[in-house]
Order: structure tokens, then sequence, then C-alpha cells
């Protein structure tokens, strides 16, 4: 009787926790995205005219304001006045260092031809043995790359559950290993704490070659 009542219990919660965390997840970023709704004038608002708000329409909003500013920035005319602003913000002593930093950041992760979070990795950390993933984002290059003996690759390690947290870490490039797994799938094995793998061909494959590579 308690295996069948555990079986069934598992069961149920296997289909109700993911599906509550997602609507939990996608309401919240419904509703951050609706406050967009204050741009607007007061008397365009929804609730305004019609006594209710409408979920979701700022999500609408958004993505509408995000869409025509990518068309007006990618014509020379937007290009000129992009640079303006960009120019004026670099006047601003603390804002000009935030507002670079966050732009290059962001220029590295949405590149198409960029080497960020695009490969898996895997090395062995905390010492030799012990293997754990991390995300390439970039080649080290400079003084580091100068004052290594060899070439140089920047490389994320998350910490679990949370993958946005971690720490960066620079190692020769012979010491990481690709891995076939694709981003998705490694991050859905840093956020289930291991409990969620991917097919387990990708890192039994890489384990062997770095052994048979360093024997």
């Amino acid at each position: 009787m308690g295996a069948w009542l555990r079986r069934y219990l598992i069961a149920g919660l296997l289909v109700w926790v993911p599906l509550v965390i997602t609507i939990a997840v996608v309401k919240a970023l419904v509703d951050f995205m609706d406050r967009s709704l204050i741009l607007l004038p007061h008397a365009w608002r929804p609730e305004s005219w019609l006594g209710y708000a409408i979920p979701g329409l700022g999500l609408l909003l958004t993505l509408s304001i995000v869409l025509i500013t990518g068309l007006l920035a990618a014509n020379m005319f937007g290009r000129r006045l992009v640079a303006l602003w960009e120019s004026l913000l670099a006047r601003i002593p603390l804002v000009r260092h935030i507002y670079g930093a966050v732009k290059q950041v962001a220029e590295t992760l949405f590149s198409s031809n960029g080497e960020a979070f695009r490969k898996v990795l895997l090395i062995e950390y905390p010492r030799k043995g012990i293997w754990t993933l991390a995300f390439q984002t970039g080649v080290a290059s400079g003084e580091i790359q100068r004052r290594t003996a060899s070439e140089v690759i920047t490389v994320f390690v998350p910490t679990t559950p949370n993958p946005t947290s971690g720490f960066i870490m620079m190692i020769p490039r012979e010491d990481a290993m690709e891995l076939d797994m694709p981003v998705e799938d490694a991050l859905k094995l840093v956020m289930s704490l291991g409990v969620v793998t991917p097919n387990g061909h990708e890192v039994r494959n890489a384990t062997r070659r770095m052994g048979e590579r360093a024997s």
C-alpha cells in the first residue's frame, strides 16, 4: 500500500511541479513587462477606458518597442542617432563605464559569430580526476596571453542550481575538452543538480579522450 501511494504521489508531483513553476515564471515575466504600460499616457491605458487591465498587453508593447528600436538602429539615420546618444553617455563619468561594460557583454552574448556560451567544455576542477562543466566565454588576450606559456581561453564555471552565478577561470586550451553537448542540455544538468542528464556518451567520450591524451 505504501509503495503504491508513493509511486502515484511522485507521478502527480512530476506533472504539477514543472507546470506550476513554469506558470509562475511566465506570469512573473508578463507582469514585469506589463509595467511598460506606464510609458503610455494615462488616457491610453486599458484600465482608463475599459475599467480593467489586459494581461499581456505590456508584453506586446515591450516587443513592439524593441522591434521598432531595432528597425531604426539598423539604418544609417538610426546608427547616427545611436552614435550621438552613446557619445553623450560617454561624457558622464560613472554612466560611461557602466554602459560601456554592459554593451560589450551584450554584443558578445548576442553576436552570431561570437564564442561566448557557444561551447560546453569539460575541465578537471578543483583537482585532477574531478570533472566539471564550463562554458567558453572567450579567448584571453593582451597581458594575460603574453604572460602564459600556452594559448589561454576564458571559461565560466556555473554554480548549481543557479547557473547565473559562478566564477571565471583562465586555462590552457589543451586542458579543456569540448563536448558535443548543446548549451541547453548543459544548463539543464546544472539547474537540476545533475538529476536531468543528457545522453551520456558525450561526457564518457570526452573523458576517455582526455585520459588517452594524458597517458
